[in-house]
C-alpha cells in the first residue's frame, strides 16, 4: 500500500533528524551556520578528502599533473597530482603518478564538473555550449519532458555530457487541458511550438488560463504518475505561465505525486518576479515551499534571482536548518528570457504589474535590437513561439551577494535553438538566444575574481551544491560527482583562474561563444574538451532513477 503524505511526510522528518546531521557530509549539521572559507577542522583534510596517498606500483589511465585540487566537500585546496583509472578518480598524491597519458596543468584549477540543474535544450548544438563552459551534467529540473522511456532512449549515446531530465506538468496540462496528443518524446526544444498548437482548437490556452475540474486534475496527475514511473528525476512545473490556470489544489496534488516517490518538484512558481503586493513573488514561493513542508518531499526552487530571492533564501535556510531538503538556483545574468507570446509579457502585466517599458527592456536578438510596444504586438502575432531577453536592473545589485550565497546553486536556464537548422558542427557564433546558455559558468569564475569574493564557494555552487541536495533525494548517481576525491567518478573541469571569462554577450553574433579560461573537461574520465577544443567523444550517461512496474499513486480526495 501506498504511504499517505502524512506518512511520507513523518518518515522523512525522522529520517532528516537522526541522519542528515551526522552522515551526509561534513555541511550536513547546519549547512548554512559557518561561511565556507572559516571551516576549521582539526583532521588531517587528505584523510577527510578521501585521498589515496599510497601510489606505489600503480598505473593510471590519466594523470593530471601539478594542478591546483579544489574540493568544496571537505574544503581542500593544494597542488597535487590527479590519477584516473577505469573513469574513476583513483590517486591524490603529491608523488609523481606514472601513466602513458600525463597532463601537465600547472596553474590550473582541477574542480568537480560542473553540474547544471536547468539546461532546457536537448539539441546537441547547445549542449556543446554547456560542454565548452564546464557543464558536465546538465538536466532540465523545470520545464522538463514527456513520455520519459522514449525520452532517455533518444537521447542515450548522443551527449558529451550526462543528461537527464523532469516530467512537464505544464506538457501533461496540454494532454489534458488541450486534448494534444503527444504521443513521442519532446522536452523544451519543442516547447514554444507546443504553445502555439494549443491554441489551435479554440483559440485558447488552456494549459495556461482554464482551471481543471475533478476528471481533468485526475487524468493529469495521472501522466505525471506514469512518467515518474519510467524514472523522471522530478515533477517539473512551469505554474508562473499557467498562475490562472493551475489551482492551489492542483499545484499540491502535483507536489504530492511526487513526494509519493519520494523525489523533488522543481518549479518556476506563480508570482515569480513580482514585486507588487498582494501578489508578491514570495507567496508563489510559499505556496510550492508549504506543500514541500506539508509532505516532507525535496523542493528545488527555479532562478531565484528576482524580487523578493532574499527572503526566500531566508526561509530555505531556515528549513535546511531543520533537516529539510530545499534550495535554490540563480544565473549570473541581469536579464531573463523566455518566448514573447508568454502571458507575462502582455502589456497588462509588463507595464501595469511589472512598471516595465518596452523599449527599455525587451531586446529581440533575432532582429538586434529592443522593441517598443508596436514592435512587441507585430512579432508577438506573427512568432509567438520567439524569444526574447529582458533585462531587469535590480539585478545588478544583486548578483554579488548571490555569489556568495553557500547553498545556492548555478543553473544556467539554457536556451535551445529556434533554427532547426543548427547541428553539434554548427558555428555558434550563429545561435541568437540568451548568452547565459553559452557562459553562466565561466562568468561566475570571472565575476568571483573581479569582485574578490571566494573562489572556493564559486566552485561549491557550481557543482558541490548540487550533487549535495540531489544525493540527498536518493539520487546515487549524485553522490559520485560535485567532489575530487578518490572514488569518485572522474567528471572534472579544468580551468585558469586567473584567465577564465565569459565570451557570449548580447551582441549579433557573440551569442553564443565559448568561453575563454576553460581548457579541459572530463566525462567519466574521458576528455570531452582538451586544449579548447571539442573531442567529439559522447561520454555522457544518463541521470534518471530506476524504472518502476507499479504506481505509488494515491486516489485523490476531491
Amino acid at each position: 500500500m501506498a504511504n499517505s503524505p502524512r506518512q511520507i511526510g513523518i518518515n522523512m522528518h525522522k529520517f532528516t533528524l537522526s541522519i542528515f546531521a551526522t552522515v551526509l557530509s561534513p555541511f550536513a549539521v547546519n549547512a548554512d551556520s559557518t561561511p565556507l572559507d572559516k571551516v576549521a577542522y582539526t583532521f588531517n583534510k587528505e584523510e577527510q578528502c578521501q585521498f589515496n596517498t599510497n601510489v606505489q606500483n600503480q598505473r593510471f589511465d590519466t594523470v593530471l599533473s601539478n594542478g591546483r585540487v579544489m574540493d568544496p566537500e571537505c574544503q581542500f585546496d593544494g597542488v597535487r597530482n590527479v590519477g584516473i583509472r577505469d573513469g574513476k578518480i583513483v590517486a591524490i598524491s603529491k608523488q609523481e603518478l606514472p601513466s602513458d597519458n600525463t597532463v601537465d596543468v600547472k596553474g590550473l584549477v582541477v574542480a568537480p564538473g560542473f553540474i547544471d540543474t536547468h539546461t532546457h535544450s536537448s539539441n546537441k548544438f547547445n549542449i556543446k555550449m554547456a560542454m565548452m563552459d564546464g557543464v558536465t551534467t546538465a538536466m532540465d529540473y523545470e520545464v522538463g519532458a514527456m513520455n520519459i522511456r522514449e525520452w532517455y532512449d533518444r537521447e542515450e549515446g548522443k551527449w558529451p555530457i550526462n543528461y537527464g531530465t523532469c516530467v512537464s506538468h505544464e506538457m501533461a496540462r496540454m494532454m489534458v487541458m488541450d486534448k494534444m496528443a503527444i504521443t513521442d518524446p519532446v522536452d523544451a526544444n519543442e516547447l514554444f511550438t507546443l504553445r502555439g498548437a494549443s491554441r489551435f482548437e479554440d483559440g485558447i490556452d488552456d494549459w495556461s488560463v482554464t482551471v481543471a475540474n475533478e476528471e481533468q486534475l485526475s487524468a493529469i496527475i495521472k501522466i505525471l504518475d506514469e512518467n515518474l514511473q519510467q524514472g523522471a528525476l522530478c515533477v517539473g512545473t512551469t505554474v508562473g505561465y499557467a498562475k490562472d490556470g493551475v489551482s492551489t489544489k492542483e499545484m499540491y496534488e502535483a507536489q504530492k505525486i511526487a513526494a509519493q516517490y519520494q523525489r523533488p518538484t522543481s518549479g518556476h512558481s506563480r508570482f515569480h518576479g513580482y514585486s507588487k503586493t498582494p501578489n508578491e513573488a514570495p507567496l508563489g514561493f510559499d505556496e510550492l515551499f508549504t506543500n514541500a513542508m506539508a509532505l516532507g518531499a525535496p523542493l528545488l526552487y527555479s532562478h531565484n534571482n528576482d524580487y523578493g530571492w532574499k527572503q526566500i533564501e531566508t526561509k530555505m535556510k531556515a528549513a535546511r536548518s531543520q533537516g529539510h531538503i530545499v534550495w535554490g538556483e540563480y544565473y549570473p545574468y541581469e536579464a531573463l528570457s523566455t518566448s514573447i507570446g508568454a502571458d507575462l509579457l502582455q502589456p497588462k502585466y509588463y507595464e501595469d504589474v511589472f512598471g516595465m517599458s518596452y523599449s527599455e527592456t525587451m531586446y529581440d536578438p533575432v532582429q538586434d535590437k529592443y522593441l517598443d510596444r508596436e514592435d512587441y504586438e507585430k512579432v508577438v502575432k506573427k512568432e509567438p513561439g520567439r524569444s526574447v531577453v529582458v533585462f531587469n536592473p535590480s539585478r545588478k545589485a544583486w548578483l554579488p551577494e548571490w555569489l556568495e550565497e553557500e547553498n545556492m546553486s548555478v543553473a544556467s536556464d539554457a536556451m535551445w535553438s529556434t533554427d532547426p537548422t543548427h547541428h553539434w558542427g554548427t558555428d555558434p557564433s550563429k545561435f541568437k538566444g540568451h548568452p547565459r546558455t553559452a557562459g553562466s559558468h565561466s562568468r561566475v569564475l570571472r565575476l568571483v575574481r573581479e569582485h574578490d569574493i571566494s573562489l572556493m564557494n564559486a566552485v561549491n555552487q557550481l557543482s558541490f551544491v548540487s550533487a549535495k541536495f540531489l544525493g540527498q533525494t536518493g539520487l546515487e548517481f549524485m553522490n559520485e560527482r560535485g567532489r575530487i576525491q578518490v572514488g569518485k567518478v572522474a567528471d572534472i573541469t579544468i580551468f585558469d583562474p586567473s584567465l577564465v571569462k565569459d565570451m557570449a554577450g548580447y551582441a549579433t553574433g557573440t551569442n553564443g561563444l565559448p568561453p575563454r579560461g576553460i581548457p579541459h573537461v572530463m566525462v567519466g574520465g574521458t576528455f570531452v574538451k582538451f586544449n579548447n577544443q571539442s573531442t567529439d567523444k559522447f561520454a555522457g550517461l544518463a541521470v534518471r532513477y530506476p524504472e518502476r512496474k507499479d504506481s505509488l499513486r494515491e486516489n485523490i480526495q476531491l
